[in-house]
């Protein structure tokens, strides 16, 4: 048994696969989810598991080159805002029509519980070398 880090079988093994410029979409309870991706569902309640928990354990195991966001999140969720800015610096800001068809091309769809508004992000895998 694994003794640290993410203990999720289904999520653990999902990222073991990705690779350099794979998309990994993490987003709330209420994003459309679009056929083809896999999918690994953490959604338990309202609200939990958050958004903030768990970008931030994918963020601890994940290479990270680029984040993508909806620009709605800056009006609707202040929270979002600036756990995203926080994190990413260089946060890439399209309306959330445009994310939602960005993330069909995702390699990872991962769910949180999060049930505030545009709390989704769409990250670019980087590499460690």
């Amino acid at each position: 048994m694994k003794k640290a880090g993410i203990l999720n079988r289904h999520l653990s093994g999902a990222l073991a696969e990705l690779g350099h410029g794979h998309g990994v979409l993490v987003c709330d309870a209420g994003m459309p989810i679009p056929a083809g991706p896999r999918v690994v569902d953490l959604a338990f309640r309202a609200g939990v598991p958050s958004f903030a928990e768990v970008l931030d354990g994918l963020l601890d195991e994940l290479v990270v080159e680029g984040a993508t966001a909806a620009q709605e999140v800056r009006g609707a969720n202040p929270e979002a805002t600036a756990l995203l800015e926080a994190r990413f610096p260089d946060l890439d800001l399209v309306s959330h029509e445009k994310l939602k068809d960005l993330s069909a091309g995702a390699r990872l769809i991962v769910r949180t519980g999060e049930a505030r508004p545009y709390a989704n992000v769409l990250l670019r895998c980087g590499v460690f070398f």
